[in-house]
């Protein structure tokens, strides 16, 4: 009986937000976004893995039906956002041959963040260095792979952007790599 009062506890505190029972995927987005949340404004290593349990309606074993580990999370997230940040870089960019109008538009939409993203972006510059090291678990490498793969794309795309304006004589020649 307590059991059922537990499950239903957590499904109430789980769709209170949704107002209906969230789905897995649904429940996996809410579970990056209160990490983002609390890795944002209190750091990686001083978030509990509970504290994020307790904000998504779950206990903190629930959280492994999801990931791996907190540190599974911290590289999903890293992976998420890298392809967001792409997919924005992509764009803002596509729209314009012409490379002085493109690096405008590019670099106000690069400023026009909501709080969430801010909170991301501190995320991925805090904790840049767990995608360099390569991890045992294959969940935990997966992620850093797909990460680490993300990042080179942003860099090739910047290069190949920066190339283009250098091209056009809109910025002076260098190596744009650099």
């Amino acid at each position: 009986m307590e059991g059922g009062i537990v499950a239903k506890k957590v499904q109430t505190q789980a769709t209170q937000r949704a107002g209906t029972p969230a789905s897995s995927r649904s429940k996996r987005q809410e579970i990056l976004t209160s990490a983002i949340e609390h890795f944002g404004h209190d750091g990686y290593e001083y978030t509990k893995w509970a504290d994020i349990a307790a904000d998504v309606g779950l206990g903190s074993t629930a959280l492994y039906h999801y990931f791996e580990s907190k540190l599974h999370c911290l590289l999903e997230i890293h992976a998420e956002a890298l392809e967001a940040e792409r997919e924005r870089f992509d764009r803002l960019t596509a729209d314009h041959s012409e490379f002085g109008p493109a690096l405008v538009r590019l670099l106000n939409g690069l400023f026009d963040l909501s709080e969430h993203d801010v909170l991301r972006n501190r995320v991925l510059v805090a904790e840049e260095g767990v995608i360099a090291v390569a991890r045992k678990s294959p969940r935990e490498e997966e992620a850093r792979r797909a990460a680490r793969g993300r990042m080179r794309d942003i860099e090739f795309a910047w290069a190949s952007f920066l190339t283009r304006g250098m091209e056009q004589g809109v910025i002076p020649e260098a190596d744009p790599r650099l």
